[in-house]
């Protein structure tokens, strides 16, 4: 019981400082522009201290420089991020028209300009999720920058040795000159605070994401630098808000526009009147499942299809899943490459070009039944935390036939969301089946009538959990006592991610409110893991599933196809 109490207590007091994060950032947010270091930047970093997110490692370890946060974080904002004193987040203001050219971030795809060798803009079209992911990775960005700089001057203010041959080190670098490797690991070591052994090998981690990312020298340079100019020059930091983007955000301005291009093209191809099934998951396991096998019968003959989605899975087979798309391309899948701003790509197949003999068998199929009314499936990739409701709600509405007429209300038949999410019990590539979605912080709970049970899914090798899903505000701001709290409490929760209840709601409203869609639509919500943040260095920061997500994607991908092609399932 003592355990428990205080369990549940550190579980309160790290909702409290979430909550405080928000207030904070949404205050900012309206007030147009803060100072990181001043004084309301500094109620941000308070927060985040107390709060301690798993994903961000050693944040309050005062000396050591948290490497695997790091590498995460620039995975996410744009390359050259470290060397500006101005950041600035907008909304899509024309700069696209430009000729700055667009920084796109590797893990997350959004339009980023330079405007100067001082000032970064970074497009934010996704909702107020995306505004606070942004703040967050900032600023645990200048709580290292911090560190790095206090482990670079001595007591007087003075740059240290090693600070200087770190900065000639950049110098060559960027010059292209040769320069002692083992020696320049040295130097960063003790500006890190970490073992020579820990920064070889995160100097190895960040060279494998390059180009995408600086170099571990040049943003840790950077970093300190900017810190070091704040501190002895004045020079202060800032991070703005334009107003466009403070009028815009959560007015569906971007999801409308997204939805309407789809809708129109389905009006174009008089596809209105067709079934229509919707399937939020990524852009390549559909199209894997439904042409792979066809498009690479030659090279891959007699080949198990998790082999070749294996095959197709590995970086070097870039030429192969080109081959798969231009073949999709030609048999009935169209690719929507977003303009709106949502970030959300789009394919919609047509099933009267599917051959149906060449599925792979782990995709249950009726053809009789699919002949009578040949469904539409829009696949849709994954939305970002709130903005998953915006674009479904848009999805949703009728369609505005703009002749006068009464606006036409899509035949929506199933809604399907495959989606990566954090495991509580278990281990990555684990399936989570969702019986509701729970936002974190609030008493908001969305019971889910979900077409898939945990039977669908046994029998694979992989271990399946049921229950209760945790919608969160960010995963980048979780931590393990509130963690702990939704599994060990009576919300025996299974997992957390960020979009189901936004989803949920939307389905509901649509369903249930506004009858734009028909009420017995048939949901079905499956979640891989991606991670397990209660787990030291099984987090997201950890990497990637690599070919470990190979079965559990394409497992989910073929029950969920196999329910819409066989509805008997």
């Amino acid at each position: 019981m003592k355990v428990n109490q205080i369990r549940r207590t550190a579980a309160q007091r790290s909702r409290e400082a979430i909550q405080r994060l928000y207030i904070a950032m949404r205050h900012l947010f309206i007030r147009g522009s803060y100072k990181p270091l001043g004084d309301s930047g500094k109620a941000i970093i308070d927060a985040l201290r107390t709060l301690e997110p798993e994903i961000y490692g050693l944040l309050n370890d005062t000396e050591k420089v948290e490497l695997d946060g790091l590498l995460y974080i620039f995975q996410r904002l744009p390359k050259g991020i470290e060397e500006c004193q101005y950041i600035r987040l907008i909304s899509r203001e024309g700069f696209e028209n430009a000729s700055f050219q667009a920084i796109v971030p590797p893990k997350r795809r959004r339009n980023c300009y330079r405007i100067d060798k001082n000032q970064i803009f970074i497009e934010m079209t996704r909702g107020h999720s995306d505004i606070y992911d942004v703040l967050t990775h900032l600023t645990f960005m200048y709580c290292e920058a911090e560190k790095i700089r206090n482990n670079s001057l001595d007591s007087k203010g003075n740059r240290r040795r090693d600070w200087l041959m770190l900065e000639e080190i950049v110098e060559k670098e960027a010059q292209g000159e040769e320069f002692n490797k083992e020696v320049a690991f040295t130097y960063l070591s003790t500006i890190l605070g970490r073992t020579y052994n820990e920064t070889m090998e995160a100097y190895e981690k960040f060279q494998l994401a390059m180009p995408n990312v600086n170099s571990l020298f040049h943003i840790i340079c950077w970093l300190g630098r900017r810190s070091i100019q704040e501190f002895a020059n004045n020079e202060d930091r800032e991070i703005s808000f334009s107003s466009a983007l403070r009028e815009r955000v959560g007015h569906h301005i971007y999801g409308e526009l997204w939805a309407d291009n789809i809708k129109d093209f389905l009006a174009e191809k008089k596809w209105l009147g067709r079934p229509i099934h919707i399937i939020s998951a990524n852009l390549h396991s559909v199209m894997n499942c439904f042409y792979a096998s066809t498009a690479l019968k030659e090279q891959y003959a007699d080949t198990p299809f998790l082999e070749l989605v294996e095959a197709l899975s590995k970086s070097s087979a870039k030429s192969l899943r080109k081959e798969v798309e231009e073949y999709a391309l030609a048999n009935g899948m169209y690719y929507f490459e977003d303009k709106s701003g949502t970030n959300i790509g789009v394919q919609i197949f047509d099933t009267t070009h599917l051959q149906f003999n060449e599925l792979p068998s782990e995709i249950n199929y009726n053809v009789e039944k699919i002949k009578k009314a040949y469904p539409i499936l829009i696949v849709m990739d994954y939305a970002f935390g709130e903005q998953a409701f915006e674009a479904m709600d848009e999805l949703l509405k009728p369609y505005d036939l703009k002749q006068g007429e009464e606006n036409h209300v899509l035949d929506v038949c199933s809604i399907s969301i495959m989606g990566k999410a954090g495991i509580l019990e278990g281990d990555k590539g684990d399936i989570m089946v969702a019986t509701a979605h729970v936002f974190e912080g609030t008493a908001d709970n969305y019971p889910v009538e979900n077409d898939f049970t945990k039977a669908d899914f046994e029998g694979y090798g992989l271990k399946i959990f049921e229950g209760p899903m945790v919608t969160v505000l960010g995963t980048s701001l979780q931590n393990k006592e509130i963690l702990r709290y939704f599994l060990d409490s009576s919300w025996r929760a299974v997992g957390l991610e960020m979009e189901g209840a936004h989803y949920q709601k939307a389905i509901q409203a649509a369903s249930k409110i506004r009858n734009s869609i028909r009420r017995d639509v048939v949901t079905r919500y499956a979640y891989y893991a991606s991670d397990n943040p209660l787990v030291t260095g099984a987090t997201l920061a950890s990497g990637g599933l690599g070919l470990e997500g190979v079965l559990p994607t394409y497992l989910v991908t073929s029950k969920i196809l196999s329910k819409i092609l066989n509805p008997a399932l």
